[in-house]
């Protein structure tokens, strides 16, 4: 019988509260957090999207995590309070004094004890017989972003395959020596463009008479993103292929290199241009953002130079999907930037202190290779 109360205790880790809470065959009537001080916001979270699946919940405020008398007694009154009831205590978070103290109550007060492997999608089952339960349960991405306090602003955008941008992606991703000076240029008016909310921009007699740039322009033409008129008139065909030219190439070929890796990485959920707000309004864009072993991955997406005063600097990039990689998923979270242009030696450094993998330059040509390393690490 499916036990009808999980005893779960909190920790950073929301994936292994919500997997046996949210499965079809473990589903509980009610779940009971065991809440430290510093876990109260983690909690918050927790009960927020256990409602919303239909799980009741409560919570038990611990005093002292670090003192065994208090904790346990509080578990004695949570086993008091719901005596005769089914229970399963869920001991695959918390700190290790918490987890002792439960599993000494669960003893005597006859509770089922399990441990989640999030990695293998299994319950280990500790009593009262000994066995491994596979889960049904496969977190999306709502879930586990609400697990740790942040709801999405605009949903999730899964852009599909569009056959006409084939052969510029390849292009792209396969000439980016040649490529990356004219590909500078595009962008700069590109965002001309967008910073006078026009369709259209001016080249420059020098733009005009660029041969490098002539043919990248061709491309984008063949592609149906831009037309030129006169020789001296880019006109944009909407704002989403401005954007797409502008650098949202990169991201579509990155969203398009995951999604053909799903099934051969077993990816739960996967979205490109996700806008996640946190309890306090603040707002973080990640530019490609996946599940893999119950795990958050995100991906940055970098076209423009960042060497220039008014461009954003690597260092700063590498410092702010750092922070988001924190932030918004929890220890676990791993964090890629893409970049069209090569990183000096000093932002690599800085790059594998910070636990960022990179994927720069020529490597883009060979990104399917790079993420199947990157998630199987």
């Amino acid at each position: 019988m499916t036990p009808t109360v999980q005893v779960c205790l909190v920790s950073d880790q929301a994936a292994a509260n919500l997997l046996p809470a949210l499965d079809p065959a473990l589903k509980p009537r009610e779940v009971v957090l065991l809440v430290s001080g510093k876990m109260k916001p983690r909690a918050d979270a927790l009960e927020a999207v256990l409602r919303e699946a239909g799980v009741g919940t409560s919570r038990v405020d611990l005093a002292d995590e670090h003192d065994y008398a208090l904790l346990e007694a509080a578990l004695l009154e949570v086993a008091s309070e719901r005596d005769g009831q089914s229970i399963a205590l869920n001991v695959t978070g918390g700190t290790k004094l918490m987890a002792l103290a439960a599993q000494a109550v669960a003893v005597a007060a006859n509770w089922a004890v399990f441990y989640v492997d999030v990695d293998t999608d299994e319950v280990i089952w500790l009593a009262p017989a000994p066995h491994r339960q596979a889960l049904g349960q496969q977190l999306r991405l709502r879930h586990y972003l609400g697990g740790y306090g942040f709801s999405l602003d605009e949903g999730i955008e899964r852009p599909q395959r569009e056959p006409r941008h084939d052969d510029l992606l390849r292009t792209l991703v396969t000439q980016v020596g040649s490529l990356e000076q004219p590909l500078a240029q595009l962008n700069w008016l590109a965002q001309q463009a967008e910073d006078r909310r026009s369709l259209q921009v001016t080249l420059s007699e020098q733009q005009a008479d660029s041969r490098a740039l002539d043919a990248l322009l061709r491309n984008f033409q063949d592609a149906g993103a831009l037309a030129v008129k006169d020789t001296t008139t880019l006109i944009f065909t909407s704002e989403a292929d401005r954007d797409f030219v502008k650098g949202g190439w990169l991201e579509r070929h990155v969203f398009q290199s995951v999604d053909a890796l799903s099934r051969e990485l077993g990816l739960r959920d996967k979205a490109a241009n996700l806008v996640v707000r946190d309890a306090s309004g603040v707002k973080n864009e990640l530019d490609v953002a996946f599940l893999a072993r119950n795990r958050l991955f995100v991906i940055e997406c970098k076209t423009a130079r960042m060497d220039r005063p008014e461009a954003p600097k690597a260092n700063d990039t590498l410092f702010k999907l750092a922070e988001i990689c924190r932030r918004v998923g929890g220890l676990g979270t791993r964090g890629l930037l893409v970049s069209y242009r090569g990183l000096r030696d000093e932002e690599k450094r800085l790059a594998a202190a910070l636990r960022i993998e990179l994927a720069t330059g020529g490597e883009l040509a060979r990104l399917k290779e790079k993420i199947k390393n990157w998630v199987g690490r």
